[in-house]
């Protein structure tokens, strides 16, 4: 009779095997699917690498457009050329508004059509909020719109394929006013001034009530510094490039779309 020898070496493989076996038929009782791998998590652009000492100031406009004609003046005043992400349903309710922004020189894109949370519907849902958007911006200003921002900055990697898809970039920005916190001015103006770098993207609302006099003393402060405003579409790099574990956008063969 052959006699079966335990020995340590073969008590741990025994073991292993029965814990491997436990938990497989454990995770197919419990309906779960065990990967080695995870999904490459997308990003979109928060900010730019660049050596130049230029930044987008950005409004996203959801709200009222009661200070349309002083954001205006007071961007035109610091000869800023600004990127205005805008709501479907604002443009419903203030088309004169957008058209106010955009014969200014300031670039119009795209905040979704009715400020659905992108990571929360169907990929179905996202082409049709992106799109919707588009036709009445496009509408406006007869151009093709090449940005979106994800509602609430909600994006996950199914928003951000479907703006590749659609050959559109998806923006989010680096330094936050806050400003629809109803910060200060002076609040406000701290937060900006001592986050912003080369390459910042800047996030700012309109139809807030201090935002237009904090916008002014933020200029001020950066123009004395040496910034230049420009759109984002001015800002970003369209081609050959990569975006790092922050956000950040890092050019590797310094090819830029020209704006003209």
């Amino acid at each position: 009779m052959k006699c079966l020898v335990i020995n340590y070496r073969n008590t741990v493989f025994i073991l292993a095997v029965i814990f491997l076996l436990s938990v497989t038929s454990f995770s197919t009782i419990m309906g779960m699917t065990i990967k080695s791998d995870n999904p490459i998590r997308r990003l979109p652009i928060y900010c730019v690498e660049t050596d130049e000492k230029k930044v987008s100031i950005t409004f996203d406009a959801a709200w009222s457009a009661e200070d349309t004609d002083e954001i205006i003046e007071i961007l035109n005043e610091y000869n800023a050329k600004a990127t205005i992400f805008v709501l479907g349903t604002w443009i419903d309710d203030n088309p004169e508004a957008v058209k106010k922004f955009f014969e200014a020189g300031h670039e119009i894109a795209n905040h979704s059509d009715t400020h659905k949370l992108f990571s929360k519907v169907s990929r179905e849902e996202v082409i049709k909020e992106i799109e919707e958007c588009n036709k009445k911006i496009e509408a406006i200003t007869k151009e093709k719109v090449t940005l979106v921002r994800a509602p609430s900055g909600d994006y996950d990697n199914k928003s951000i394929e479907i703006a590749e898809s659609m050959n559109m970039k998806m923006i989010q920005w680096s330094v936050d006013s806050l400003d629809w916190k109803k910060l200060s001015v002076d609040e406000m103006y701290s937060r900006v001034v001592t986050k912003t770098e080369n390459g910042s993207i800047l996030l700012f609302h309109n139809g807030v009530e201090n935002t237009p006099k904090a916008l002014r003393k933020i200029l001020e402060k950066l123009k004395n510094d040496g910034y230049k405003f420009v759109t984002v579409s001015e800002l970003i790099y369209w081609d050959n490039y990569k975006i790092d574990h922050t956000g950040k956008q890092v050019n590797d063969q310094n090819n830029r779309r020209t704006i003209t």
